[in-house]
């Protein structure tokens, strides 16, 4: 039976990229409009998992995402890490020479900031990476290209002018796979966690002290304002370690005793980051 995968953007988005790195070519990617229609997708079974962007190694965390794992129950089960090459792709026959503007989404426009420069390029900001390369795929325009990934160049019949156009060659994304379970424990496991310390003075030194203290390593910590109480915050914490493991259970239960609120996210196994190759800026 064919895995079904759900993601935010339309065929060919960086988020299918990461689905086909982590489940392989035979899946099926299930495209929404949004990511907050990931997770009912889940949640009714019309999908086995979600493949959802958490966090990017130039641009940082994504914000949106964080607030929807709050706001629902799915497991994080695992972790995906997305080497991130951006394409200047346009229709077959173009020369970079002809190209005068070009259309993606902000993020990935800035991201391509040093290369559009160099050749002259004018940036068009766009709703989508791969939506534009669909668009520019239905309506070619004289002049106008797409920054997008090489699976959308090849869903859309495009061709890429320049190859690997990131200002950063450490451009990378990472993504959590959402399940209604959680995973088998793995042999290298990391847990995501969300917690919120009490407004008064050295608490949040006692919070982070419990995991020190039993030598539990922190990879991640990030204060986010709180939903509806202003001037309140939540901190989203990983850690090495499985939440099973008797010094990471002791550390969660006294974060519970410290803490006026804890949502475990989820143990699942860590993602080794891909080996990086310098960008050749086209």
């Amino acid at each position: 039976m064919t895995t079904k995968v759900a993601f935010q953007g339309v065929a060919g988005a960086y988020s299918e990229e990461a689905i086909r790195q982590y489940f392989g070519s035979e899946v099926e990617a299930i495209p929404c409009k949004t990511s907050d229609e990931i997770f009912p997708i889940v949640e009714n079974g019309d999908a086995d998992y979600g493949m959802l962007p958490v966090e990017n190694a130039v641009a940082g965390s994504v914000t949106g995402s964080y607030e929807l794992l709050m706001e629902h129950d799915l497991r994080v089960w695992a972790e995906v890490i997305l080497r991130v090459h951006h394409m200047l792709l346009a229709a077959p026959g173009t020369k970079l020479e002809e190209l005068k503007r070009v259309r993606s989404h902000p993020q990935a426009l800035a991201q391509c900031e040093h290369f559009l420069g160099r050749y002259g390029l004018t940036p068009e900001p766009a709703f989508d990476t791969a939506g534009s390369a669909r668009d520019l795929a239905e309506s070619p325009e004289p002049g106008i290209a797409a920054i997008a990934g090489e699976l959308a160049a090849e869903m859309y019949g495009l061709a890429i002018v320049a190859r690997n156009i990131e200002d950063f060659h450490f451009n990378y994304t990472r993504f959590f796979v959402l399940s209604m379970d959680d995973p088998p424990r793995p042999q290298r496991p990391k847990t995501s966690l969300v917690f919120s310390a009490r407004h008064q003075p050295g608490a949040l030194y006692d919070s982070l002290g419990e995991f020190a203290t039993r030598g539990i390593n922190l990879t991640k910590i990030e204060s986010r304002p709180r939903r509806n109480k202003p001037w309140q915050y939540l901190f989203y914490l990983d850690f090495e370690g499985h939440w099973q493991d008797p010094e990471c259970e002791a550390a969660i239960m006294a974060l519970l005793r410290r803490s006026s609120f804890v949502k475990l996210l989820g143990s699942y196994p860590a993602a080794t980051t891909p080996v990086s190759e310098e960008s050749n800026g086209g």
